[in-house]
This record gives structure tokens, sequence and C-alpha cells, in this order.
């Protein structure tokens, strides 16, 4: 997701961040709150009240959100699926996954936890306003019977609107799961499902604009023309949203069709672990001009040397440092076999934080694979789709 975004903790290790668009929205919500639904159901109170009232509904709205993405998250770490960040944002939360799921029974159950957590917190807020209608009558009593209900109605909306059958929706992903299962293939069924998102955005676009085009000419309300922007700025997302996913398919299944030994750098020199870094620098890194090499003792490899892990030495003590002393140490996630598929390897490197992966046959070292040179194929591939990876 595009834009500055700040990360505010964490919950069961994920690092949680507030992208800037959730701001506007925030505001948006607390000032529609205090000056529309908390006067019509609580009148009499003052307006700062009201406001105040406003901000924490519209923080509880946005923690239900939250809960909704954990949902997702902790089905996703059950089938050992890292999760990067849960973002807060304009339109919701998303939660980023570091890898596909492993089979479509799990992405099916990833994709619904979500939705069943929103109705579950619906039932929860809805049952506490049933329980409040036997207590005494009070302002406090009734505050909280309007509270219960606005977020018992808004997550009974959410769990329902992210089950429509269109991806990058729950329901969509729901969709894709069963599509993934019927064929057999996980990028034709996520090209399958991104569609059905795609007709869902237009079809949000083009409701919302009717909307928004009958409150300006006077023949709908002005609330329906705000309600008609928003729904067209929704519309707009899912339609990019969709669009985006499908391109990603598309340079995926690529990925996936193409050994690592088609994309690897082959004949790579070897360092060393005992020479200094000053020896690497002038001996290998300048003359040659790769941005990393495998480190090599008696045949067997131990470690990758990299031009980031050079400039992390400063310039002074490169005659005094070895290549050990700063090296990738070398184990199994590092090595690749020659018919690892580039997305395989691309999934792993990203995983790692690694540059480069080193392939290795019979104990012999064939070459690397990088990730510039994976990106050069999606470049000469998918000209247009280099940001969708990222």
């Amino acid at each position: 997701m595009q834009g500055p975004d700040w990360k505010i903790g964490h919950v069961f290790g994920i690092p949680i961040h507030v992208h800037a668009s959730w701001l506007l929205v925030f505001f948006f919500v607390t000032w529609s709150l205090a000056t529309g639904y908390l006067p019509e159901v609580l009148p009499g109170l003052s307006d700062p009240r009201y406001w105040a009232m406003g901000g924490v509904a519209a923080l509880l709205l946005f923690a239900s959100v939250l809960l909704h993405e954990l949902g997702h998250s902790l089905v996703a770490l059950r089938y050992r699926i890292p999760i990067s960040q849960i973002t807060l944002f304009i339109f919701g939360g998303v939660a980023q996954m570091r890898k596909e799921p492993p089979h479509p029974r799990a992405e099916f159950l990833i994709a619904i936890a979500g939705p069943v957590v929103s109705f579950l917190l619906a039932g929860l807020c809805l049952g506490l306003v049933t329980l409040l209608e036997w207590i005494p009558a009070g302002v406090s009593m009734h505050g909280l019977a309007a509270l219960g209900t606005l977020l018992g109605m808004v997550n009974t909306q959410l769990g329902l609107f992210n089950l429509l059958p269109g991806f990058p929706l729950d329901g969509g992903r729901a969709l894709r799961a069963g599509l993934w299962a019927w064929g057999k293939d996980y990028y034709r069924a996520t090209s399958q499902a991104a569609l059905v998102g795609l007709l869902f955005g237009v079809s949000f676009g083009l409701f919302g604009a009717l909307l928004l085009v009958g409150g300006l000419s006077g023949t709908a309300s002005s609330s329906m023309a705000s309600s008609g922007g928003w729904i067209v700025l929704l519309g707009a997302f899912l339609f990019s949203a969709a669009r985006g996913s499908r391109k990603q398919a598309a340079i995926r299944s690529s990925l996936a069709s193409v050994p690592v030994c088609e994309l690897m750098v082959a004949n790579v020199v070897a360092l060393s672990p005992d020479i200094t870094v000053e020896e690497a620098v002038n001996q290998y890194f300048l003359p040659y001009g790769y941005g990393g090499f495998p480190v090599v003792q008696e045949g067997r490899l131990v470690g990758v040397v990299g031009v980031r892990d050079v400039q992390a030495v400063r310039n002074s003590l490169w005659a005094f440092r070895r290549v050990a002393d700063i090296m990738q140490t070398s184990d199994d996630e590092m090595v690749v076999a020659p018919d690892l598929s580039a997305m395989d390897a691309l999934e792993r490197m990203l995983a790692l934080g690694a540059e480069r992966l080193v392939v290795v046959q019979d104990g012999q070292l064939l070459g690397l694979v990088t990730r510039a040179a994976i990106g050069h194929f999606i470049e000469q591939r998918h000209p247009s789709g280099m940001s969708s990876t990222s």
C-alpha cells in the first residue's frame, strides 16, 4: 500500500501500523457520529461530550477492524505463514502475509476467520444491548446501549460486506480456495477470483455514481450523494486491488514455471573466508562488479558476502577484518537446488531478508540466484508489473 504509515504497537508479535489515510476517515467517522448519530439517539448532551463519545466510538470501530484482521492472522500463523504487519487504512485493514497458504483448506479457513470474528463481535455487542435493557435506564446506560448497537451493526455489515465473493475481499479469497481445490491451479484461481472482484468494483462504482448524480441533481437527498461518493471510492479501491491481484497472479505463475538454473549467475567466483575485507573489495568486488560472492572453504560453502556487508564496516577497518567476520553464515535456507522454482526462491529470499541464494547440486556450487535477476526476468515478461511484487 502506497503512502506513509506509522507503527503503533504489536499484538501477538505482529506489528500494527496506521496508514496516513486512516486519520482522514477517523476524523470523518468522529464528525458524523458527533453531529448525526449521537445527537439523534442521545439528545440533550453538550457538543464536547458528543465529540468525545464520537472519538471513542471511532476508536472502537477501528479496534473491531483490527480484531477482524487478527482473526485472519492467527489462523495464518497456525499454518506457519508469517505476518509482516497489519495496516489500518481508509477502507478498513489488511494483514500482509509473507507467503501463500499451503493448500485450499488453509486458504478458506484464513479467509473466513475475519468475518467469523466480526459476527462474534456483533453478537457480543448486541447481546450486551439486550442485557442493558434489563437495567434501570440512565444516561450512561443509554450511551452504552447506543454504542453497543452501533458496534453490533457495523460489525455485522463488516462481516457481510467481506463475504462478497470478489477478490481481494474475504469472500473472494474463499472463492479462490474453492477454485483452487477444483482446478488444482492456485494462480489461475487467483486470476479468476480477481476477475469477479473487478466486476464488483465496477458495479460499486456505477451504483455510487448514480447516487452521487441523484444527490447533486436534487432527485435524492444530500446524504445519498455523500454515500455515493464513498461507494465510488470503495469501487475504485476494489477495482484497483483486483486488477493488481490479477497482474500479480500472472507474474507469480511465470516465476513458478521457471527453475532457478535458468536465472542464476553461473561460473561464480568464490571467496576464501580468510582474506581481508580490503582484499575482497580490491580483488573481487571492484574488478568483477558483482553484488555478492559465495564464501567457500575446502570446497564447502560456508557463507555469502555482499556489498551491504562490506558497507557496514568502516573503510579504516577493512585491512583488519576478514571476510569470515562479516559474511552471512551459510545454512540450509540459503542453499537451493537448481530445479527449485524462481517463485519459491523469491519467497525464501523475502522471508530471510536475503538478496541472493546459492545454487548447489550434489555438493557442487553451480551459481547464485539474486533478487535482481528475478526482477529483470519480471521486467522482461511483465513490464508494468514490477510494483506488484513489492
